[in-house]
C-alpha cells in the first residue's frame, strides 16, 4: 500500500467506529452496533471488500480514545491484490460517452477510451469500467443525470459541516490585478457560516486555515461533506480529519449539486452583497474579508428563509451536542501537515526543495516529519512522541561551526586544520 491508500483505510476505519465514538448508533449498546455493521463487507481503496468482525471494531476504538487517529492506520504494507484505478480524464471521458451517447454500453466505452489513449489495455481490465459504471449508477440510458435525492438535515448542529470554493473578483493589490476565491463552510443543521475567507489561491492549505477557525470558533463537527478537488481530498485532509474525530465524506463525481446548502449559500453571497460590491473600492485581500466578515456576521443574525429561525439561535440551542477541542496547543498538533522524509548522510532533509538541518542521530533514518507550510520555523520531527526541532540549513553557518568527528575538523578556520 502507499501512504495514501494507508490513510484511506484509517479513515474507512474511523467512519466505522464514529457512531460508537460520538454515542449516535440507534441500537439498544455499542456492541449492538458493531454486530449490525459487522454484517455488510467494507469495500477498501484497492478494491477489494472485507468483513470486520465486532471485536476489531471494538478495539479500534479503543485503540482512538487512547491513541488518536495513528492507532488506525495499517501497520502492514503489501501491493498484493492491488487494482489498478481509473484517472480522472478517463473517469470524465466516461460521463462525456453517457451524455453523448446514452444507449452505449460499457464494453464499447471500455475500447473507445482505449483507442482514443485515455487508458492502456494492459491498465486497466473492463471489469474495472463495467464496475465504475455500475458504481456509479449510469447505466441507465433514460435517466443518464437523474440522482435519487432527498431532502436531509442532521439531528444537532456540528453534526455535518459542508464546505466548498467560489469565485471571487478580481482585485487590485499593489499594482497587481489577482483573481480571488472564497472558500466558505456551513453547518448542516443551522445553516450558520462556521467558517469563510478569501485567497488569491484555492488550494489545501488554504481550505485547512478555513477549517481550523471553524473548528476553533464552533466546535469539531461531527462529518465534513466536501467534493473531489484537489483542496478538498487529499491526504494531509484525511490526516487532520483523522486526528480531529470527523468522517470526511465526499460527493459523487461530477454531483456537486449534492452540496446544496453551500451551494444555495454562495448564491445568496452573490446576489445579496458581492454583486452590488463596489469591488474598484477594495486594494487588498485584507479589506475584501472584512467586507465578508461583515457580511457574515449579518447572515448569522438575519431569520433564515428555510429554517425561519436565525442561524446563530439554532446553533445555540444545540450547545449541549457541541465537541469543542480540549485546548489550542492540540488543535495546532492536529492541523500539522505530515510528510515521510530518508535523512540525509548529511544529516538533512529537503521540503519543497529546500534543505533543513535535522538531528544527527537520524541519518539514514525514515521520519515524520510535521509542520505549517507557511510557518516553516516550526517545524519538527515527530518520533516515540518526541518533537525535535529542525532548521533551514544555513551552510556559511554550519561551516563556522566546531563540530565532533574522528578527526575533529576545525570548521571554523580557513582550510582543514587539525586541533
Amino acid at each position: 500500500m502507499n501512504n495514501k491508500e494507508i490513510i484511506e483505510i484509517a479513515s474507512i476505519r474511523l467512519a466505522l467506529i464514529a457512531p460508537a465514538i460520538n454515542n449516535t448508533f440507534t441500537e439498544q449498546s455499542k456492541i449492538a452496533y458493531y454486530r449490525r455493521v459487522s454484517i455488510n463487507p467494507v469495500k477498501l481503496p484497492n478494491g477489494n471488500s472485507v468483513l470486520y468482525s465486532p471485536g476489531t471494531l471494538s478495539n479500534w476504538e479503543s485503540e482512538y480514545n487512547r491513541f488518536g487517529f495513528d492507532s488506525l492506520l495499517p501497520k502492514t504494507r503489501s501491493d498484493i491484490g492491488q487494482t489498478r484505478k481509473l484517472s480522472n480524464v478517463a473517469i470524465e471521458q466516461i460521463y462525456t460517452l453517457k451524455n453523448n451517447f446514452p444507449k452505449i454500453n460499457a464494453t464499447l466505452i471500455y475500447y473507445k477510451l482505449i483507442e482514443d489513449g485515455f487508458i492502456k489495455e494492459k491498465d486497466v481490465s473492463i471489469s474495472t469500467v463495467q464496475r465504475f459504471i455500475k458504481n456509479n449508477d449510469i447505466r441507465s440510458a433514460r435517466c443518464i443525470n437523474m440522482k435519487d435525492r432527498k431532502a436531509f438535515e442532521e439531528e444537532f448542529a456540528t453534526g455535518m459541516f459542508q464546505g466548498d470554493t467560489c469565485y471571487g473578483p478580481f482585485i487590485t493589490e499593489n499594482g497587481e490585478r489577482k483573481r480571488t476565491y472564497v472558500i466558505m463552510l456551513i453547518d448542516d443543521k443551522s445553516r450558520l457560516i462556521v467558517g469563510g475567507r478569501f485567497f488569491y489561491n484555492d488550494n489545501s492549505y488554504n481550505f485547512q486555515k478555513v477549517l481550523k477557525e471553524a473548528v476553533a470558533r464552533y466546535g469539531i463537527p461531527k462529518k465534513i461533506y466536501l467534493d473531489n478537488g484537489s483542496p478538498y481530498r487529499n491526504e494531509q485532509l484525511s490526516l487532520i480529519c483523522g486526528s480531529l474525530g470527523i468522517v470526511e465524506l465526499h460527493t459523487m463525481v461530477r454531483d456537486g449539486a449534492s452540496k446544496g446548502k453551500v451551494e444555495r449559500n454562495f448564491r445568496t453571497l452573490k446576489s445579496r452583497w458581492l454583486n452590488t460590491l463596489d469591488v474598484e473600492s477594495i486594494s487588498s485581500l485584507a479589506e475584501l474579508n472584512d467586507e465578508l466578515f461583515t457580511y457574515i456576521n449579518k447572515h448569522n443574525i438575519t431569520i433564515h428563509s428555510s429554517t425561519k429561525q436565525r442561524p446563530i439561535d439554532r446553533y445555540k440551542s444545540d450547545l449541549a451536542h457541541v465537541k469543542v477541542a480540549s485546548d489550542s496547543e492540540w488543535l495546532d498538533n492536529c492541523f500539522m501537515n505530515r510528510v515521510q522524509r530518508k535523512v540525509n548522510n548529511d544529516a538533512t532533509i529537503s521540503i519543497d526543495k529546500i534543505s533543513y538541518d535535522v538531528p544527527m542521530q537520524f541519518i539514514k533514518q525514515k521520519v515524520e516529519v510535521r509542520y505549517l507550510p507557511d510557518d516553516m520555523d516550526s517545524a519538527y520531527i515527530y518520533y516515540e512522541k518526541i518533537k525535535y526541532s529542525i532548521r533551514k540549513t544555513n551552510k556559511v553557518e554550519n561551516g563556522k561551526t566546531k563540530r565532533k568527528n574522528p578527526l575533529n575538523i576545525d570548521y571554523s578556520k580557513d582550510g582543514v586544520k587539525y586541533v
